[in-house]
């Protein structure tokens, strides 16, 4: 969506028809046409960039970024002037698209206030922020604290955890991603972690409830959420329940498959950390704040975590932000004891400004039921036809605007179409075939990911589906 005026509430079903007026105008919205100033602009930023930046999780040498000389709404612009609409929402944090005015508004007026002060003082957009993320948390999670993005949210929740329960072991999921700083990239289920390992962090890695791909020979999935919450419970058994600080787990995976639990799972998970006196932390970093539909992906499975950490979504990343949302219990143990950790950052003034102008947003213009209807009315319905048409397509899942399609070289034996922590001529192939077609898309591994902004416009929609639909023309001539 073109974002031009946000002033007042918004319904949810007139987000579309908004947003296909603003972008029927083209380049010439609010912020004007790519100039050639912008362009000479992106051309001295790319040789800077290439001269002077190191960047993460990459080859430095090989490596050619794309420059972007403007966004706004669901659109980005590359450094040739070339418009493409971004249905990657960046790193899927864009939640709210770019350049919102409310939000950029928000963080105008805040500078203009107070741009910093330090974690250990009150200030008026931390409290309300803090104020808003505590009624989004299910009951009894009433407290939060404030970090810099999700992998300090994951680090600091397994120390809570480990200074409330006196334990030190901490268990999370193969096939997830927690983040990358020291202890987080360990609890990461992913090949990012191989160059990381640190095996004297007391992280143990269990394998996930994943149906499409299941490690446990499952043909239904109820036999998938039988035999993962036994492998678990088996997990915990021979581990030493009374070692185990906490159970992680991304409520539904994000860059490692978006693969919703089975029904039961959850529940499952719940209990047998109940049962064990293990503190079971939702990580919502990607999932959380509308992205499936619900403010909260834990909302789909009504079950309430003892911690919930989160970032991204939270003020789409204008200004970096994450956090711990903290039950009654965990909070009993700091109320007479030092918790010993913080951040120069923590509860950032300009960040936490944002977070409220863009939760006020999510509200007002009916963002999450937005997001929920594009899922169930025309994202997964397309997305079905597009694995009927296409053999290449072994697998489509999602909710809200946190979609999957899984490529394969072969239905039968669902041979991926590149390797398990890696890429392949074929997946460049159809990813050049998107951003030809003016989509800027999320690819990992074998799979593209659909995670528009929650705010898309159906035409928007449509449009990259229909992209995507002729790119996968090119995924079907490598099957075997």
């Amino acid at each position: 969506m073109t974002n031009t005026e946000h002033n007042t509430s918004t319904a949810a079903g007139d987000i579309g028809a908004e947003a296909a007026a603003a972008s029927a105008a083209g380049s010439a919205t609010a912020a004007g046409p790519v100039t050639e100033e912008m362009l000479a602009r992106g051309r001295r930023a790319h040789d800077l960039d290439r001269k002077h930046v190191f960047h993460s999780w990459q080859a430095q040498g090989p490596f050619n970024p794309m420059t972007i000389v403007r966004s706004e709404g669901t659109r980005v612009w590359d450094g040739e002037g070339r418009e493409l609409l971004d249905f990657s929402s960046q790193l899927v944090n864009t939640n709210i698209g770019h350049q919102h005015p409310a939000v950029v508004r928000a963080i105008q007026d805040q500078a203009a206030d107070i741009c910093t002060i330090a974690p250990q003082h009150v200030n008026d957009a931390r409290s309300e922020a803090a104020r808003l993320i505590a009624e989004i948390a299910p009951d009894g999670l009433e407290h939060v604290f404030f970090t810099n993005g999700g992998a300090d949210a994951n680090e600091h929740a397994i120390r809570m955890a480990r200074l409330h329960t006196g334990r030190q072991k901490v268990l999370s999921a193969y096939r997830s991603y927690h983040g990358g700083t020291n202890l987080a990239v360990n609890l990461t289920g992913d090949p990012r972690r191989f160059a990381n390992d640190n095996p004297g962090d007391g992280v143990v890695h269990f394998m996930p409830a994943y149906p499409y791909r299941s490690y446990f020979g499952s043909t239904t999935e109820a036999e998938e959420t039988e035999r993962a919450l036994r492998h678990l419970e088996d997990m915990i058994t021979l581990e030493g329940p009374q070692n185990i600080a906490a159970l992680l787990l991304e409520t539904v995976p994000g860059t490692a498959g978006i693969y919703a639990p089975p029904a039961g799972y959850l529940e499952g998970v719940r209990e047998l950390t109940e049962r064990h006196g293990i503190m079971f932390i939702a990580d919502e970093v990607m999932a959380g704040f509308g992205r499936t539909g619900e403010w909260l992906a834990i909302d789909h499975w009504g079950v309430t975590p003892d911690l919930i950490t989160f970032a991204k979504g939270v003020n789409s990343g204008y200004v970096p932000l994450g956090g711990v949302i903290i039950s009654d219990e965990v909070y009993s143990s700091f109320v007479d004891r030092q918790y010993p950790g913080g951040l120069t950052y923590s509860g950032h003034p300009l960040a936490c400004a944002a977070a409220v102008a863009t939760i006020t947003a999510m509200r007002d213009e009916g963002m999450i039921e937005n997001a929920k209807r594009m899922g169930d009315e025309v994202i997964g319905p397309r997305l079905e036809e597009i694995k009927a048409k296409h053999p290449s397509v072994g697998d489509v899942r999602g909710m809200g605007c946190f979609w999957a399609i899984e490529l394969v070289k072969n239905r039968e034996t669902r041979e991926p179409l590149a390797p398990y922590g890696g890429s392949s001529d074929a997946m460049n192939a159809v990813m050049g075939a998107i951003k030809e077609g003016g989509v800027l898309p999320f690819a990992n591994f074998n799979r593209i990911h659909v995670v528009p902004p929650l705010n898309v416009s159906e035409a928007d929609v449509r449009t990259a589906l229909d992209v995507i639909d002729r790119a996968l023309d090119v995924a079907d001539g490598y099957v075997e």
